[in-house]
């Protein structure tokens, strides 16, 4: 059973980078697609990222294709989301989602449906 736990946010002024990170404390995330999701407050959630199994292969929202990075760091069975030249509009709950399988959802990478687990988010705030 995969349970999702999410570390690495903070406070941090507009421009900096925060480095977002995604585990499962159950069985670990070689044979599932993670992505990554957003809420700020009184809004719906968002897709953020999303990356293969493999790692080779990625999706990110236009809002942030720039910015954020989303990468797999096998050693440690986890997933980054690398957030750079932050502002004030990511400011949210980040949460870490996950499905099994090779490949982010084909038709919609950021379909939450197409997500079995998720975790219980970690707070980012862009703010001076």
């Amino acid at each position: 059973q995969v349970q999702l736990v999410e570390s690495g946010g903070g406070l941090v002024q507009p421009g900096g980078s925060l480095r977002l990170s995604c585990a499962s404390t159950g069985s670990n995330l070689d044979y599932y697609s993670v992505g990554w999701f957003r809420q700020a407050p009184g809004k719906g959630r968002e897709g953020v990222a999303c990356v293969n199994v493999i790692g080779d292969n990625s999706a990110r929202a236009d809002s942030v294709k720039d910015r954020f990075a989303v990468f797999r760091d096998n050693r440690k069975h986890s997933v980054l989301l690398q957030m750079n030249r932050l502002e004030a509009d990511d400011t949210g709950t980040y949460y870490c989602v996950a499905k099994l399988g090779p490949t982010c959802p084909e038709d919609n990478p950021f379909d939450l449906a197409e997500y079995q687990f998720t975790g219980l988010g970690t707070q980012v705030t862009v703010s001076s």
